[in-house]
């Protein structure tokens, strides 16, 4: 009888009748309703910046695959097409475009083929694409554009800052909460995303309608985006309550920034992110402290980013170490 073969391939392992480019295809759908929303905010500009991010993707994958690396096309798995919308997210709408295109260089041939394309990068594409871009343009990704409004035109500029940016600059120069709440958006302003930020990650409705979608679809599970979110709501909740002058309210923090963006949609990526609940709930908690110290302590206003590749890092560490028991270990030892 003939043996056999059992063929292994990399991540991502999912068990279902689900293909990769379903997978991507999902994630592309969910996002949607925060693309909708940034071109209500941001006009054409958010239009074209994403266009730019995701043609510049597609393009660099097919031809780094067909002239460098010489191996099969996979642009068609829709994971360049992801990374494009994921990596515009991240980024002011009026951003120079030929740094989107530098931005999508480094997050393509850097961070996802320099290590064998889907399925066997270590972090997250976009995200490195992200941060390298924040570390070598820091004024133009800090330029933040204002809603468009009123009679302003689709095509012009106008910078202000995001509500961590406000309230990390008020605090440092003595101002509190309560001289900083006229300053900075309502809850409800943050929660549909009429407010300066990166293109994608305004709107807190939007983003969690598109997260509902992906949890009913399977594509992602609950354990990573809630502990991130209930993590960040209790630590910043500690510091608000000893000193709500000083420190911004949980809601402000969960609604404000990456947050939602980060936790549904960049840490749940299958390819970087544990195998095992108990792996992606210490992975989230890591996230969230991170972000929380960045925020509250460090140089940035905003620290979701540097948060989930730092974590990326200790993905294969924390796969050894809560992988599960081999199947029929017990039996085994029962006989030993």
């Amino acid at each position: 009888m003939a043996e056999e073969k059992i063929i292994i391939s990399a991540s991502p392992h999912v068990h279902s009748d689900s293909t990769s480019k379903r997978i991507m295809y999902d994630v592309f759908i969910a996002l949607m309703p925060a693309f909708l929303v940034s071109l209500y905010v941001f006009g054409i500009s958010a239009l074209i910046m994403t266009s730019v991010a995701v043609i510049s993707c597609i393009v660099f994958e097919y031809l780094i695959q067909k002239y460098l690396l010489k191996t099969t096309i996979t642009v068609s798995d829709g994971s360049a097409l992801l990374t494009g919308i994921l990596l515009a997210f991240n980024l002011p709408s009026t951003l120079p475009l030929w740094m989107v295109i530098m931005g999508s260089l480094v997050a393509i041939g850097i961070a996802k083929m320099s290590f064998g394309g889907l399925g066997y990068n270590i972090f997250n594409p976009a995200l490195v694409g992200r941060v390298f871009l924040l570390i070598s343009f820091p004024v133009q990704m800090t330029s933040w554009p204002l809603p468009v409004v009123n009679n302003t035109s689709l095509f012009d500029a106008v910078s202000g800052e995001t509500t961590l940016g406000i309230i990390k600059e008020g605090l440092m120069y003595g101002e509190t909460m309560s001289t900083l709440a006229e300053k900075i958006p309502t809850m409800m302003e943050l929660f549909l995303g009429f407010t300066s930020g990166s293109a994608g990650e305004m709107s807190g409705l939007a983003l969690i309608i598109g997260g509902i979608y992906l949890l009913i679809r399977k594509v992602i599970t609950y354990h990573i985006p809630v502990t991130i979110l209930a993590t960040m709501a209790v630590m910043t909740g500690i510091f608000w309550i000893l000193d709500p002058e000083h420190y911004a309210s949980p809601l402000i923090h969960l609604l404000s920034g990456g947050a939602i963006l980060g936790a549904f949609y960049m840490a749940t990526d299958l390819v970087t992110s544990p195998m095992t609940k108990k792996g992606m709930v210490i992975f989230a908690i890591g996230i969230a402290v991170i972000t929380v110290v960045i925020r509250l302590f460090g140089a940035y206003p905003e620290g979701i980013s540097f948060a989930i590749i730092i974590m990326n890092a200790f993905v294969p560490m924390i796969d050894t170490y809560f992988k599960p028991k081999r199947f029929g270990s017990k039996i085994k030892a029962k006989f030993v």
